[in-house]
């Protein structure tokens, strides 16, 4: 859809613009002639001129040809005009029409079609996207005023918040700024340095610095079970070309798991893609997350469920998921079970049923530790679903 309007729009273009040009042509082209021939008459009346001046013509004869001559002049000029105020008047009309037709066309193109590169986003989304970004700077702005005009410096709560708020908006050197004032305070934990690191790498555009891995190991000698810490150190390793440290330690780091968490998918990818290069055997989640002490899929269903037409497979993986929330009915105190439960929503698309099951999980975050992945999760699950 998008070729076929650039396309009218370039032919239209180029047709405006020949078009004056193909009419002056064959419009002006006897004036061309016709402005040549009151010269040549002139010419004649300067011979007239001359011969009477030799005696070769007499006046009576000369003043008959003069009469002639002006008169030949007169109906050259009479024809000369309507030519030169037709190529005149087509070249303004076609400039006209352009001016009024194109801009229409394009404008009509935007409103529906909104701009080439974003082509499922029509013009009016665009109009609120960009509201919206302009309402998430104006309060980004608003807090970082707010912090630095605090006399104590602002709280560390806000300090991180304006970190991972200009980090989403991709301001990375932001980010590690406002990370950086918390880093320097006496209740700097490890998650402080892990999203100290992130943001750093992301500035340094993926690459692991001195740096940010000096802020990597800060994160992983407050806590050694900080996923976030874990990933990047392993991620400093596979830079460094010890590859085979880096598997090592993502796979035992998934070993120790007690359940599943949502960082543990990108474990596995990581590690997959680091074992490929090593020729090492790819590992699954399911190896890690079995959920052996809750109802769900095991490694056989999850076989089974590949050779599944998709209506099948739909309704498998509903029964497993209702299957789920009938446990927790009788087993309220499962924080695990509902976490898992709330993520089995999401991916279902089911945001309401999603946001219930993380608001019956919230009182049971009480009391674990700030750095517990657990803790992590549905707080991660709580942005996703209020973005």
């Amino acid at each position: 859809m998008i070729i076929f309007w650039m396309a009218l729009l370039s032919l239209t273009a180029i047709g405006f613009l020949l078009w004056p040009l193909a009419s002056r042509q064959s419009s002006t082209a006897p004036v061309v002639v016709d402005q040549a021939t009151p010269a040549v008459l002139l010419d004649q009346l300067d011979e007239v001129a001359r011969d009477l001046d030799r005696s070769l013509i007499s006046a009576e004869e000369a003043n008959a040809a003069r009469v002639e001559i002006k008169r030949r002049i007169l109906a050259a000029a009479r024809r000369a005009g309507p030519a030169a105020r037709v190529a005149s008047d087509s070249g303004r009309s076609a400039l006209f029409v352009a001016a009024i037709f194109v801009p229409a066309l394009a404008a009509l193109y935007y409103l529906q079609m909104g701009a080439p590169e974003i082509s499922s986003l029509a013009y009016a989304d665009r109009q609120e996207e960009r509201a919206e970004q302009e309402r998430i700077s104006d309060l980004t702005n608003r807090l970082y005023a707010r912090l630095t005009s605090e006399p104590d410096g602002g709280v560390s709560e806000g300090w991180m918040l304006l970190g991972q708020t200009y980090y989403r908006m991709q301001e990375f050197e932001k980010a590690v700024t406002a990370f950086e004032v918390v880093a320097e305070r006496p209740d700097a934990t490890s998650t402080t340095f892990s999203m100290l690191a992130e943001a750093q790498i992301g500035a340094d555009n993926g690459i692991v610095t001195p740096r940010s891995e000096a802020a990597i190991n800060k994160a992983f000698e407050l806590d050694p079970r900080n996923p976030a810490a874990v990933f990047y150190r392993a991620l400093a390793m596979e830079q460094r070309g010890e590859e085979g440290e880096a598997h090592d330690l993502l796979v035992a780091f998934l070993g120790d798991a007690e359940s599943f968490a949502p960082w543990m998918e990108p474990f596995v990818a990581k590690a997959n893609r680091i074992g490929q290069q090593l020729g090492r055997n790819p590992v699954s989640l399911t190896e890690f997350a079995p959920m052996a002490s809750n109802p769900g899929p095991n490694a056989a269903d999850v076989a089974a469920a590949g050779e599944m037409s998709e209506q099948d497979r739909s309704e498998f993986i509903r029964s497993m998921v209702d299957r789920l929330a009938a446990r927790l009915e009788d087993e309220p105190d499962d924080l695990d079970g509902w976490l898992r439960l709330a993520n089995a929503y999401r991916v279902l698309g089911e945001t309401e049923k999603a946001r219930d099951a993380l608001e019956t999980a919230v009182p049971l975050l009480d009391g674990l530790d700030p750095n517990d992945p657990r803790r992590m999760q549905a707080q991660s699950a709580f942005a996703d679903l209020t973005e």
